[in-house]
């Protein structure tokens, strides 16, 4: 344990101190509930850890591990085709440096607040953290929508977006990468704008194109993980894929690859889906059918419904908010994937996963499980890969990309792809183990928890208050 700070030791009891940091963060994050929940969902395994080390309650870790070092907003004013001035907002949290440079994503989507930046950001300091490489945590974006734009709108926009954060990032200051609605057309504009300004060709954005910098892999790179993830879950019970019907939600970079890598290990993907509704395949997504949904996502820039009318055995479930629940879960299958977006699977979509028969959930997205849905998989034994732990694999191909920049080299496919596989399996090792060390043997969400708080905390302590 570091020696750190020296603070008279406070006398609460965990269970207090995690009240009191719980009722702080809500009364200085007010109407922020998404930023409330990944909070609350770390603060409760910690419980186990706090008991053992009141160190972290004296030196008042938790407060400082819950407030970002640095929260930047500014306004991004652009032209639309219509030569209209159009203004959006503009974001980056810089959560936590304390082991490595920051390191997350940019979303740009309508949806984008301070809230859930900040619940990115706190889950990506300790997703970094369990990939074993130098990386802290942080998370931006905007309220932009690329849907619908031109090519040449989006470029206009990412210039005048990174006109402004080109001053707060570096390959050693903050790194970010892609995310919703950032893909390698809008990190292409972002990193010519840097370059433009800074007058320098350096690692300062990953997801790059393969011809300036980029990392093979990297588009893969959380499909596969999430699915190398959940390979390891089912050795601890000596099972495999082959033959397994999986549920995959979304249909964009994540949801593709994980449907690839499935395909690739023998399993049967039968579900994809969109912001209108999902797609049921029972006779399976062969790689015939997968090549024609990347076409339609990535190219035609199309909606997953079309998939029905070309592939007719198919089923397609238009959304509908007033069921209550996603009939896409509500399909017998023994996997589940989940690769869309935050809070997608609520209590009654797990009920149905479990009544069904489910045996894995493996998180691709960003925390896609309510609190409640979270208690029901543990509490029904299900193999549950929670997101900071089984979508770690993008995050750390991001890493290798910023290696390879940094070394001026360029690793094979198949280096990547083994590193990137060794690491998931060691993030499984971390979760398996430190669950087993704090009493609570199979909950791999307070094995994720605390393996990743631990290596952050120490390295707090280590270096004093900052």
């Amino acid at each position: 344990m570091s020696a750190g700070i020296t603070t008279t030791p406070g006398i609460k009891t965990p269970g207090n101190y995690i009240n009191e940091v719980m009722a702080l963060v809500k009364a200085k994050n007010p109407a922020e509930p998404e930023f409330h929940q990944a909070v609350q969902e770390v603060l409760d395994s910690l419980r186990l850890v706090l008991e053992r080390h009141p160190e972290y309650i004296s030196a008042k870790i938790l407060e400082r591990i819950t407030e970002p070092e640095r929260l930047i907003m500014f306004r991004v004013p652009w032209f639309d085709d219509q030569n209209n001035v159009q203004v959006n907002r503009g974001f980056r949290i810089e959560m936590n440096s304390a082991i490595g440079p920051y390191k997350g994503g940019l979303r740009f989507h309508p949806s984008v607040n301070l809230g859930i930046l900040k619940f990115l950001a706190f889950e990506q300091v300790f997703k970094n953290s369990l990939t074993t490489l130098p990386m802290g945590g942080g998370k931006g974006g905007s309220d932009f929508d690329p849907k619908g734009k031109s090519d040449n709108e989006v470029m206009r926009f990412c210039q005048s977006f990174m006109t402004e954060l080109c001053r707060h990032i570096g390959p050693d200051t903050d790194v970010p990468a892609g995310d919703i609605g950032v893909g390698g057309r809008e990190i292409g504009y972002l990193f010519g704008q840097y370059k433009r300004i800074v007058n320098e060709f350096t690692g300062v954005l990953t997801g790059k194109g393969l011809h300036w910098g980029g990392s093979l892999i990297r588009p893969e790179a959380t499909g596969y993980g999430c699915v190398y993830f959940a390979e390891e879950m089912l050795k601890t019970r000596k099972e495999s894929f082959d033959g397994k019907t999986c549920l995959v939600s979304g249909s964009g970079n994540v949801s593709q690859y994980t449907v690839e890598k499935l395909l690739q290990l023998g399993a049967k993907p039968v579900t994809v889906s969109d912001s209108d509704g999902a797609i049921y395949d029972p006779d399976g997504i062969n790689e015939e059918k997968l090549a024609w949904i990347m076409e339609l996502k990535n190219v035609k820039r199309g909606r997953i419904r079309e998939y029905a009318d070309q592939y007719k055995k198919a089923i397609f479930m238009p959304t509908d908010l007033k069921l209550g629940y996603n009939p896409l879960w509500n399909i017998k299958a023994d996997c589940a994937f989940p690769s869309a977006t935050q809070n997608e699977i609520n209590a009654k979509d797990a009920q149905n996963l479990i009544n069904n028969g489910i045996k894995v959930v493996a998180e691709g997205a960003n925390m896609p499980s309510t609190l409640e849905a979270t208690k029901l998989f543990l509490e029904a034994k299900v193999l549950y890969g929670p997101a900071k732990a089984a979508n770690a694999g993008g995050v750390a191909t991001s890493g290798l990309e910023m290696s390879q920049n940094s070394a001026r080299l360029a690793w094979t496919r198949e280096e990547v792809d083994h590193k990137l596989h060794n690491i998931m399996k060691a993030i499984h090792k971390t979760c398996f183990e430190t669950a087993e060390t704090y009493g609570t043997p199979g909950n791999l969400v307070n094995g994720a928890n605390i393996g990743g708080f631990l290596k952050v905390a120490n390295a707090m302590l280590d270096q004093g208050l900052v």
